[in-house]
């Protein structure tokens, strides 16, 4: 279990890190239910992050590791197909990053936020988790991981729920700041947000790109064996 948690603790860091829904976060926080808000945006999140990795060990958990010690054939490919979409989607990410990040804009869907209903705020965290275009492909890489380190079932699910975890941190952060820490949540979170805001595209680039040559290494290196 300790090598299988190894594994994912870079990828699920990846998935942490994430700019675009700690903004979403902060702003569901500033809504008139904020507390509510935030409590369903992050359980959305987390039950998105579940979903995705749950269904990919159920699907994996057939394939089993090639040895005690080697993941399967199937791992290497799909860790290989993952790395070279996220090094594209880096790409692109930084060919239509801001020239200037004073300019940098927020999606036109968040503008809409402080009206959502509870269950779309729900919704929208469950989504920017597992449909996010850099989220959704670590979780798949780290499920695919644990499903064929050969550990018990309870063990995986286990290693998954580690995973999510730390994959939620970014998220749990601005929460925790707006449950404890009163009035000065608002200059914090507020600050916060402008710097997620300006360094959004540049920071998703950078992971795009990183943890894409990780997952092409390991694709590699598991093939190559």
């Amino acid at each position: 279990m300790g090598e299988a948690l190894g594994d994912v603790f870079g990828l699920a860091a990846g998935v942490a890190i994430s700019p675009l829904p700690i903004v979403a976060i902060i702003l569901v926080l500033a809504t008139p239910q904020g507390r509510l808000n935030g409590l369903l945006f992050a359980l959305g999140w987390v039950v998105g992050l579940s979903a995705l990795g749950g269904v990919m060990l159920a699907i994996g958990g057939a394939g089993g590791a090639s040895t005690p010690t080697q993941p399967a054939t199937w791992v290497g490919v799909l860790k290989l197909v993952l790395g070279v979409l996220l090094v594209l989607f880096g790409a692109r990410q930084w060919r239509h990053r801001p020239k200037d990040t004073s300019q940098a804009e927020l999606p036109k869907w968040m503008a809409a936020i402080d009206r959502f209903t509870p269950v779309k705020v729900l919704g929208l965290g469950l989504a920017l988790s597992a449909a996010n275009l850099k989220n959704a492909p670590l979780t798949l890489a780290a499920a695919a991981s644990i499903s064929s380190s050969g550990i018990p079932a309870g063990q995986q699910i286990a290693t998954l729920a580690v995973f999510v975890i730390i994959g939620s941190l970014g998220l749990l952060a601005p929460l925790a700041v707006f449950l404890f820490m009163g009035d000065r949540a608002k200059t914090v979170l507020g600050n916060w947000k402008d710097w997620a805001v300006r360094h959004n595209v540049a920071v998703m680039a950078a992971l795009f790109f990183v943890l894409g040559l990780k997952l092409l290494g390991n694709g590699i290196g598991i093939l190559a064996i």
